[in-house]
């Protein structure tokens, strides 16, 4: 019996067609399903994320949502323009990120950070086994200047004049040798601005690593140490990836981001407690920033992979900060002039008092002991403390008096942050701005313009109004 093959090779070449055709169309169609499940992912992440809980409310969004127009700017002239001021960076506070620096070793370092931990509107920062940073620009012998209880033409010229009477050291206590005027004014300058900064943030120190790490995980934050391992992911979306979140956010809810000594990183011991290592890509030979750069650059970073960051803080935080806030800003400007002098004097004894009680504590800085004259002055600190908290406190409940009520029912903050040309500062000294000359001619910040708004009377005179209610 005969057989009929002529089928065979029609289908053979079918089936050659079919493999083919699967071959070339299969990962096109695979690509464009997970291009869709991507984009729908986004979307919801996206939707997720604009309906997150108002117990960390960003209120970025409120300035983005406004005209230009609309938003209040800084200007001399602003009607209650230095609470506006505050309530305007308290609304971009964040609690969501903490700052966490491992045994800083650097002065310089350490004020730049908290500059820009407070610029950058971290509130809370976490300081392993802090150095005594302070001790390291010492002004006729005493550590630790105060430049805030200063007058402005003596920190003026601390900062702008150089003589015998000024002495830099190391942290370890070490005098440094062969220093220039320059370093003298940048280590004085940077005292200065960490002083400012830290009057509005929560610093938090631990002496150990594990008592940080401790702390961080009983409220609930994920731990990311930066590391320039090969381990170590890049800190951008590609690198840190879609986590297997329900809100689909590559930052966690709660954050702490961890930054290690200058010389050699993180220590093994906060790496292996990490949830991640985050890595800054870098595109030239040196592989490494300086510590305080690398620090602003990654929280940068952070507030533009998760917006949302920008303003979360739960509303009793913010309530609390701001009766801080505005009851520090009222103290500095309801205290009489001989007020600010008698602080500024028990200020200075308290100095001079402290730097015996050192000598005191630390025999190898003073092997010959203390002399009946510095035992008796030294007798005198609790009592000169005492003295002064009575006054602070004095004046304090007089500025929760004046600022109370605002608490609740605060001004409309100011939308932009920027000073108007008009009223720019610079924290350089008059006689810097002098040896300038032409080349800093007309520049806005080496003017000065008189505020028209006189905030002292305006917090004196709600003092009196609400002295005379009660």
């Amino acid at each position: 019996m005969s057989t009929n093959k002529t089928w065979i090779q029609p289908f053979a070449y079918g089936v050659l067609a079919t493999v083919a055709t699967t071959h070339i169309l299969l990962p096109w169609v695979i690509s464009r399903i997970n291009t869709v499940v991507s984009t729908r992912g986004k979307t919801e992440c996206q939707t997720n994320s604009k309906n997150s809980s108002n117990s960390n409310k960003s209120y970025d969004g409120e300035n983005k949502t406004k005209a230009k127009d609309e938003i209040i700017m800084d200007s001399p002239t602003l009607e209650n323009r230095i609470l506006r001021k505050a309530e305007g960076a308290l609304r971009l506070r964040t609690s969501r990120l903490i700052i966490v620096v491992e045994r800083c070793t650097n002065d310089h370092n350490y004020s730049a950070i908290m500059r820009s931990a407070e610029a950058l509107g971290v509130q809370h920062v976490y300081i392993i086994a802090p150095q005594d940073c302070n001790s390291t620009l010492k002004i006729d012998g005493k550590i630790n200047v105060d430049f805030e209880s200063l007058d402005e033409p003596t920190a003026d010229m601390i900062i702008n004049n150089f003589g015998d009477n000024v002495a830099l050291h190391r942290s370890n206590g070490i005098r440094v040798k062969g220093y220039t005027e320059a370093e003298v004014k940048d280590r004085a300058n940077h005292h200065l601005f960490a002083q400012r900064a830290l009057e509005w943030l929560d610093v938090t120190e631990f002496q150990t690593t594990q008592e940080c790490i401790d702390a961080l995980r009983r409220d609930g934050y994920q731990i990311w140490s930066t590391d320039l391992s090969q381990v170590a992911v890049t800190l951008d979306e590609n690198g840190l990836g879609q986590d297997s979140r329900d809100d689909c956010r590559i930052i966690p809810d709660k954050l702490a981001i961890v930054f290690g000594t200058e010389a050699v990183g993180c220590s093994t011991q906060i790496l292996e407690a990490s949830d991640k290592r985050v890595y800054l890509p870098l595109r030239g030979f040196a592989d490494s920033l300086n510590l305080s750069v690398a620090t602003a650059l990654v929280v940068h970073q952070l507030f533009n992979l998760d917006p949302t960051l920008i303003g979360a803080m739960s509303e009793e935080e913010r309530v609390q900060l701001r009766r801080k806030w505005y009851a520090k800003l009222a103290t500095q400007r309801i205290m009489t002039t001989s007020e600010k002098a008698k602080k500024r004097r028990m200020a200075a004894k308290i100095k001079e008092l402290e730097e015996i009680e050192r000598k005191d504590k630390f025999p190898e800085l003073n092997p010959y002991g203390l002399q009946p004259e510095q035992k008796d002055k030294l007798a005198k600190l609790p009592s000169v403390r005492k003295e002064l908290e009575q006054l602070e406190n004095e004046v304090y409940a007089k500025a929760l008096l004046a600022v109370e009520d605002l608490v609740l029912n605060p001004p409309e903050p100011i939308g932009d942050m920027r000073r108007h040309d008009d009223h720019r500062i610079s924290y350089t000294g008059k006689n810097t701005k002098k040896r300038g000359g032409g080349a800093w001619a007309n520049m806005p910040a080496t003017n000065y313009v008189k505020v028209e708004v006189d905030t002292s009377s305006f917090f004196r005179d709600r003092v009196k109004a609400r002295q005379s209610t009660s």
